[in-house]
């Protein structure tokens, strides 16, 4: 890293925020050295002398008022004494250069632990909406020890990628509660495969055609939808009823508020208990099966 790109960093919102304290700090050092009046020099007392009586002294007027707290240290500073702390504030990081790592790291630690911190409070604020959904599709066992999320699009390459471990999981753990939450973001495809799901759902096949459909090759649509259902052999005409219907508007509308309030931007996202899992790592069955385990052994304070 060159010295012009960490002085610009430092001049960055972000660097200055950072800064900013060191900067006020040591302007107020300086302020308080400009504006502090100089030391009485001590001289000899003069000797005694008879005064002869004359006219009072004028009244002493009373020492000015000291300035508002308010007032901040780069006030009193002027132009030089404003480039002379710039100075050393960067001949200060020039020299000691690592700092910026440090500052770096500790601002992603904060940053880490305040999103964890809403995340927490948005889960416990909408925990019946997560884990006691009225509509959502449930699959594995609906009385299940640990309860598993999933928000999904159909036409999310990393959503396929992670179905896989999504079934495995539900397969060899029978203790398992795995909610699918539709979440239909990236085109009208999306949406209308999703209506085909849920219409699925209400006659009892929605895991067949969640499966049929993310393995199915090709963007997901509902001319490609209608034609996975119908080897399904499902009713076609109660199908494309249900699709339109107020129930499946409303499931879909409920999971995208719930997902706003939870701060989720993209798919897919999954929940283990009160754990988050963002994205489709590339170990997402260890993952997932070791916080079902934590789940189980610490329990979850909000599901």
């Amino acid at each position: 890293m060159t010295l012009a790109a960490i002085f610009d960093g430092l001049m960055s919102r972000k660097g200055l925020a950072l800064i900013a304290p060191g900067i006020v700090l040591l302007g107020s050092v300086f302020a308080i050295g400009q504006d502090a009046p100089p030391a009485a020099t001590p001289s000899a007392s003069p000797p005694a002398q008879m005064v002869t009586p004359g006219p009072a002294p004028a009244p002493v007027p009373p020492p000015a008022a000291p300035a508002p707290a308010n007032s901040t240290a780069s006030e009193s500073l002027s132009a030089a004494q404003r480039k002379e702390v710039h100075g050393l504030i960067k001949e200060f990081l020039v020299s000691n250069p690592e700092i910026l790592i440090e500052v770096q790291n500790a601002l992603e630690a904060k940053m880490d632990k305040l999103q964890s911190e809403r995340v927490a409070a948005a889960i416990k604020g909408n925990a019946k909406e997560i884990f006691r959904p009225a509509a959502s599709p449930v699959v594995g066992n609906a009385k299940g020890d640990v309860t598993v999320l999933e928000f999904f699009d159909y036409n999310c390459g990393y959503c396929k990628r992670a179905f896989g471990d999504v079934a495995r999981l539900v397969e060899q753990d029978s203790q398992v509660k795995l909610i699918m939450k539709e979440l239909p973001i990236l085109s009208k495809g999306s949406e209308e495969t999703a209506k085909v799901a849920l219409a699925a759902k209400m006659q009892g096949k929605y895991w067949e055609f969640h499966r049929a459909m993310i393995e199915a090759p090709g963007q997901a649509s509902e001319a490609s939808a209608l034609r996975v259902a119908e080897k399904l052999n499902l009713d076609m005409a109660r199908l494309k009823k249900d699709m339109v219907s107020a129930a499946v508007k409303k499931e879909i509308d409920d999971t995208r508020a719930l997902a706003q309030k939870l701060g989720i931007q993209g798919t897919p996202h999954f929940f283990v208990g009160d754990r988050i899992i963002p994205g489709a790592p590339e170990n997402l069955y260890e993952q997932m099966s070791k916080l079902v385990a934590a789940v189980r052994k610490e329990g979850c304070g909000v599901c």
